[in-house]
């Protein structure tokens, strides 16, 4: 085949593939039926009451009201708050590089200095002895290390990329109104403050893209007065900036846990990335004049427990929550904050604010409900004792979420008969994702003593319905049958999967709107995955050799028309000659092979030998003149005679007299 050709039917193979690959991986939201959940439509009402749990489905009301916003058709019944929930990107840098600051064959440097006598050594057997060593570790360590340096920059040059293909694919096609990653920025948080630039800038520039951090005026502490960050449902500049923005949090890898955060860490992580501690407060505006007339006013209508509907986002540094704590004051600053989240919040009585807390570490809960177990490790007292590592808040710490800012209470004499306030809480930090309901049964169970104890279950079990036999079957027992029960505070709990490679490139969206019937916000997630890493290496790679082909291809077109097919549209002279000598190498392996397995060839060291002198017996033959070869082949009657009792000693087939083997025949027609 012509060097043409073969370009030509590569041609015809890749670019079909490419195409499917490469519209798989650029509009995989929309092969996946990926869309924010869509309030339910009005006077819709499920069979059983509740509605079932959103997923992914081309054939989804939420899959053909994304399509019509494309279309321009009608943005009506989308919800006015939809977030796009990002976990733990990690971006990791030169402390995953094996040979980063270092020469990379610094054993061969050695060697050679060895070598040359530019080191002291106390004898030539130990300078030898050292060479060699040198030597030795240049083969088994500084190659394989240099090898994998440029592995490891290739893979951290796509993961830039890997993970900007989600933000950004995910971003154009579900059109969030809200974009938020729940920690881990970055990789480490112990790297230098140069290494911690350049990640930050891969962050903005390459995985990020076209976000923004929020600003410092906008993300404000909690307080009695405040201004609304922006109002839902309303298309304006304020909602375009909203878009762009992304709420970063801040996470262990960032500014470390409590054992090891300092202000240092956390100043220059609040000039890259934003605050690591505020509150942002939406608002919902009411068009209706009769309905607005139902709202609270301290004037005029006092008697009312509406408030104007809201959205409170709170985004809580929980690293330093649990002691002991390297940073005293870090940490009072921390639980400061808290404490003001918790007294700036509308009382418990009343409805239509909505609070959504943001951090990173998961709230405590039992072994076995998600994959990561309640765990912490310290330092030693030489490094200050505090803590080095942990996967879940405290018991204690997690009440200050669940009984402080929610106000959930075991005691039904509590305030709002401890049910404390509509919200939701997201984080990350367990990479594989959890889904959990945290509930108090403020009725106790047979046998069991008070105060009731705060519990959770996975969400799927927290609302899996009620069998009819056991209506009113609420006991610690059945925690499968609590999730929205009277008389059973609780509150969800989101830990949004990561979206690294590893984790399948996952990504949430929370859809959240107002129900003007209950005066309550309802809520519903679900997530979006691309798939591992592979997936997007393996297009990317088959895209650039179709693109190298194409233009190999076109190069040799061009020069065949200016040359002559006969000149240009030839294989190289060392090419031809590589390739024949590879087949003359595979033909030899399959004539030998058939020889062996030819019947009644003996294997013996004899009949070798007399296939070997066969063999030189016919090349002789070939080359010599028609006398010699009439001469030879009287010698080799000759030497046949010899042989045969040899050959009937090895029990070889014996011919009629005149009669030539069949390996001689077979011989004599090569």
């Amino acid at each position: 085949m012509t060097p043409s050709s073969v370009l030509r039917h590569g041609l015809q193979i890749l670019a079909p593939v490419a195409l499917i690959l490469t519209t798989y991986l650029y509009l995989y939201p929309v092969f996946l039926g990926c869309a924010f959940p869509l309030p339910p439509q009005p006077g819709h009402v499920a069979p059983s009451g509740h509605r079932p749990e959103p997923t992914n489905s081309i054939s989804s009301p939420a899959f053909h009201a994304t399509i019509q916003q494309h279309l321009n058709v009608s943005n009506a019944n989308r919800a006015p708050f939809r977030l796009l929930t990002l976990g733990d990107p990690q971006l990791e840098g030169d402390s995953s590089i094996p040979n980063y600051g270092f020469d990379p064959f610094w054993h061969l440097t050695w060697a050679i200095k060895h070598l040359t006598y530019q080191t002291w050594q106390p004898s030539l057997r130990f300078r030898v002895k050292q060479i060699l060593h040198d030597l030795i570790d240049f083969w088994l360590d500084d190659i394989p290390n240099a090898i994998e340096a440029v592995r490891k920059r290739i893979d951290l040059f796509g993961n830039d990329f890997y993970l900007a293909h989600i933000y950004r694919t995910l971003h154009w096609w579900t059109k969030p109104s809200h974009v938020t990653v729940l920690g881990d920025l970055l990789g480490s948080q112990w790297i230098t403050d140069e290494e911690f630039e350049r990640r930050s800038w891969r962050y903005w520039n390459r995985s990020f893209r076209g976000g923004e951090r929020v600003p410092d005026d906008v993300a404000m502490p909690p307080a009695d007065e405040y201004e609304i960050a922006g109002y839902l449902g309303v298309e304006d500049d304020n909602a375009a900036a909203w878009r762009r923005r992304i709420i970063n949090i801040a996470g262990n890898h960032d500014v470390g846990y409590a054992g090891d955060l300092s202000q240092e860490r956390l100043d220059r992580f609040e000039r890259v990335f934003g605050k690591a501690a505020y509150e942002l407060r939406f608002e919902l505006p009411i068009t209706n004049t009769t309905t607005n007339s139902t709202i609270y006013d301290a004037q005029t209508n006092r008697e009312s427990d509406r408030l104007v509907p809201e959205l409170r986002l709170v985004v809580i540094n929980n690293m330093n929550l649990d002691m002991p704590a390297v940073d005293q004051g870090l940490q009072d600053k921390s639980y400061g904050f808290l404490n003001s989240a918790i007294n700036t919040a509308s009382a418990v009585e009343f409805k239509g604010h909505f609070t959504i807390i943001m951090t990173h570490i998961p709230l405590y809960k039992p072994e076995g409900i998600c994959v990561d177990a309640p765990f912490f490790d310290f330092f030693d007292e030489s490094e200050g004792g505090g803590i080095k590592e942990q996967n879940l808040l405290s018991l204690d710490a997690s009440k200050g979420f669940l009984e402080g800012i929610y106000g959930l209470s075991g005691n039904p004499r509590s305030p709002g008969k401890g049910m404390g306030r509509r919200g939701l809480i997201l984080n990350g930090h367990d990479h594989e994702g959890c889904d959990t309901w945290h509930y108090i049964n403020q009725t106790l169970a047979e046998g069991e003593e008070g105060p009731a104890q705060w519990r959770a279950v996975r969400w799927a079990d927290a609302i899996a319905p009620l069998p009819t036999t056991a209506t009113n079957d609420l006991d610690s027992n059945a925690p499968s049958r609590i999730a929205g029960a009277p008389g059973v505070p609780g509150v969800r709990e989101v830990t949004v999967r990561s979206m690294m490679g590893e984790f399948g490139g996952n990504a949430g969206l929370l859809s959240a709107w107002f129900d003007e019937d209950s005066w309550e916000w309802r809520y519903e997630f679900v997530t979006c995955a691309l798939g591992r890493q592979y997936l997007w290496w393996a297009v990317h790679i088959i895209d650039l050799i179709l693109v190298v082909t194409a233009v190999l291809y076109a190069a040799l077109r061009a020069a065949m028309a200016s040359l002559g097919a006969d000149v240009a549209d030839r294989w190289p002279g060392w090419a031809v000659r590589y390739v024949q000598s590879w087949r003359d190498w595979v033909v030899k392996l399959g004539e030998r092979a058939q020889r062996l397995a030819t019947p009644g060839v003996s294997q013996s060291p004899q009949n070798g030998a007399q296939n070997g002198s066969a063999a030189a017996r016919k090349t002789a033959a070939t080359a010599t003149t028609t006398t010699k070869a009439e001469t030879q082949k009287e010698d080799q009657s000759h030497n046949s005679l010899k042989q045969k009792p040899l050959q009937q000693d090895h029990a070889a087939p014996v011919n009629a007299p005149g009669t030539a083997s069949p390996e001689t025949k077979e011989e004599k027609r090569i």
